[in-house]
Order: structure tokens, then C-alpha cells, then sequence
């Protein structure tokens, strides 16, 4: 006998009013941008115009493919008479263009489910692969935008010597937005476990505080070396990138039904990897990948920091490395150790046997193909 619910889906409706209010916050941002592009050509700064709109499309492109493809995975699953009807009159692509039909499509199924008096069916998997969608275009747009435009702000800055408030109020917001990207995005992949096995808000903001501590530094050293040598910098991104592209090609990643749209899913993963963490595979010890990974992205980080220093040092810059470059490697390192500590006391784990491995879903795994499959480790924690 299925079980009835006892008032209006509430949650439902504010999720979906959450994304509205999203989609407001979206079209600022735009605004911001434009805003930023104008003060750009204003400076006579027109490589980093250049740069700053490349960045946007770019981003833009990048989202609505991954976001066509995994949206019209689903579109077989259409149920409501709205979907059909933006099927029938073929409105479901400029539908999803407003980035409106995940959350329509959950927001109606529950009110379906509210009049059939029931609290799950079916198609609450459908649901679950959708809202994962959704946190993985967030993420990706994490890293595709936001992240390459505060590096190319900051750079900016640095050049001109000059830092305004509401710019330097933008940088710090801008860099805990990416920080809370990445939190949320492993908060999501675990709400739909048992309630002992969810991240809690203490632990979401330890989380958020060593993604924050990490993101910074590695943005911060990319600034500084874009400052005095702003051409060699693409050559350093693009030689990283590629070697990151091949590290996600070497983990036999399968997230993608066509092999095609598999590389443009490995070419994403790299570019989050130039800035962070992100787990992509269960094969080999995560443990050891996460170890080899920081202490890469270290080395790294230093050698930029080291170039800087280099070039300051000869033509007498305003920063003080002997400031700088400890205060930088001091935040990567507590980073470093307030990870150490989520992973110790705050990461959930099981406690009962019998409750089963988590699924990949719950430890951070982007999955598309293979939905139900589980892997046997504490609780999601680097093995």
C-alpha cells in the first residue's frame, strides 16, 4: 500500500522557485560580465576584452552541449502534458535554453505524485540522474568561467597596481561561489542516501572551507605569473591541460553513450583538474591519485610562484615576494590539513555492514552509464 502525503510538496515548489530566482541571477550575471568586457575596452586592455569574451562563449557552448545531451537522455521518460506539449511543438530546446526543464519536469512530477497520493515512483530515478545533471553543468561551469575569469580579473589588477572595493569584493565572492560550487555538488551526490549517510551543514562548511583554502592559492599563483608573463601563460595552460586530458583518457572514464562526446567529457575534466580535485574514476586507490595529484599541482604552483619572484625581483614590483609566496604556500598547506580533518571526523561513513556499499553516485562519481552500480569503500572516503 503506497504511502500518502499529508500537505502540498512545499519542498518542491521552493526548489523550483530556487531555480527561478537562479535564472534571475543568471541574466546579472550577464549583466556583470558585460559590465566587465566594457571596462576592459575602456582600459584599452582589448587582448583581455578578447580573452574575457572567448571565456564566455566558450563556457556557454561547453554547458548547453553537455546539458542537450544528458536533458534529451531523458526526454523518452516524458510524462507531463507540458512536456509533451513543448515536445509536440518542438519548444523543448529553447525550454531547456532557459534552463528550465529539469526543474519543471521534477517540480510537476511532484505535484502528479501529490494528486495520485503517492511519495515515490519510478521515475524518481529519472529525477536523481537529472538533478545530478544539473550540479555537474554547475560545477563545470565553475571551472570553465568563473574560475578563468577571476584569474584573468586578478591578473588585471595586478598589472594596473590598483584594486577598487567592489572589484575586490567581487574576487573574494567570486572565489567562495567556486568553492560552494564544488561543496554543494558533493552535498547533492548524497542526499538521496539514508539520513546517517548525508552530509551534514557542519560538514558541507568544512567542505567548502579546504576547497576554499586550495582554490585560492592555485588562482592566486595562475594571476600572478599571467601579471609578467602573459603570453606564456596559455602555452602553460594548454601543455598542463592536455597532459590532464590524457590522465582522464588513462582512467578508462565511460560517462558518455558515444566515444566522441566521452573525449569532450575527459577535455572538461581536465580543465577542472587545472584548478582542482575532481574524482572521476573507481579505478586504483583515490587515496593515492588525490596524494600524487596535490603534490603535482604543488610542485606546480611553486614553480609558478618561483617564476614571478624571479621577475619582480627584476624589475622591482610593488608585491613583496618574501609576503607573498609564504602566505600562499601557507594556505595550500592548511588546506591541505583541514582536508585531512573533514576526512577524518565530518565525511559520513557507514557504521552498519548491512546498510551496503554507498553508490557511486553518493562519493562524487559524475555517472551517467551504469546507474545502479556500487562501490564497496568506507563511506565514499579516499581508500
Amino acid at each position: 500500500m503506497v504511502e500518502t502525503q499529508e500537505c502540498f510538496p512545499l519542498g518542491c515548489l521552493l526548489k523550483y522557485l530556487f531555480t527561478l530566482v537562479g535564472l534571475i541571477l543568471f541574466l546579472v550575471d550577464i549583466v556583470l560580465d558585460i559590465w566587465t568586457v566594457v571596462s576592459f575596452y575602456q582600459d584599452g586592455a582589448y587582448v583581455y576584452m578578447a580573452v574575457m569574451i572567448f571565456l564566455l562563449l566558450g563556457s556557454s557552448v561547453l554547458l548547453q552541449v553537455f546539458s542537450w545531451l544528458w536533458y534529451s537522455d531523458s526526454l523518452d521518460k516524458i510524462e507531463t502534458k507540458v512536456e509533451k506539449f513543448t515536445d509536440r511543438h518542438s519548444l523543448i530546446k529553447p525550454f531547456h535554453f532557459l534552463q528550465l526543464g529539469t526543474s519543471t519536469m521534477d517540480f510537476l512530477h511532484c505535484i502528479n505524485n501529490f494528486r495520485k497520493g503517492v511519495r515515490h515512483s519510478v521515475r524518481e530515478d529519472v529525477g536523481v540522474k537529472l538533478k545530478h545533471d544539473l550540479q555537474m553543468l554547475r560545477l563545470f561551469e565553475a571551472f570553465s568561467e568563473n574560475t578563468p575569469q577571476l584569474t584573468l580579473i586578478l591578473s588585471r589588477i595586478l598589472q594596473r597596481g590598483k584594486l577598487e572595493l567592489i572589484t575586490g569584493l567581487k574576487i573574494l565572492t567570486s572565489a567562495a561561489g567556486i568553492a560552494l560550487s564544488v561543496a554543494l555538488y558533493h552535498r547533492s551526490m548524497r542526499i538521496y542516501l539514508p539520513e546517517k549517510r548525508k552530509m551534514s551543514w557542519i560538514s558541507t562548511g568544512v567542505y567548502f572551507l579546504w576547497n576554499l583554502l586550495l582554490i585560492i592559492p592555485r588562482v592566486t599563483a595562475l594571476a600572478l605569473f599571467c601579471s609578467v608573463f602573459p603570453c606564456y601563460i596559455i602555452a602553460h595552460f594548454l601543455s598542463l591541460w592536455m597532459l590532464l586530458v590524457l590522465v582522464a583518457w588513462s582512467q578508462k572514464t565511460d560517462h558518455m553513450k558515444s566515444p566522441g562526446w566521452e573525449w569532450l567529457f575527459r577535455v572538461a575534466v581536465g580543465l577542472i583538474w587545472y584548478f582542482s580535485w575532481f574524482n572521476v574514476s573507481k579505478k586504483g586507490s583515490i587515496k593515492v591519485k588525490m596524494v600524487l595529484y596535490y603534490i603535482f599541482m604543488a610542485l606546480d604552483t611553486m614553480l609558478l610562484l618561483g617564476l614571478w619572484c624571479w621577475k619582480v625581483f627584476e624589475y622591482a614590483g610593488c608585491l613583496h615576494p618574501f609576503i607573498v609566496i609564504p602566505t600562499l604556500l601557507g594556505l595550500y598547506i592548511i588546506g591541505i590539513l583541514v582536508k585531512i580533518i573533514y576526512y577524518r571526523w565530518f565525511h559520513p561513513k557507514i557504521t552498519d555492514p548491512r546498510e551496503g556499499p554507498l553508490p557511486l553516485l553518493a562519493i562524487g562519481f559524475p555517472i551517467r552509464k551504469g546507474f545502479d552500480h556500487n562501490l564497496s569503500n568506507d563511506g565514499g572516503e579516499p581508500r
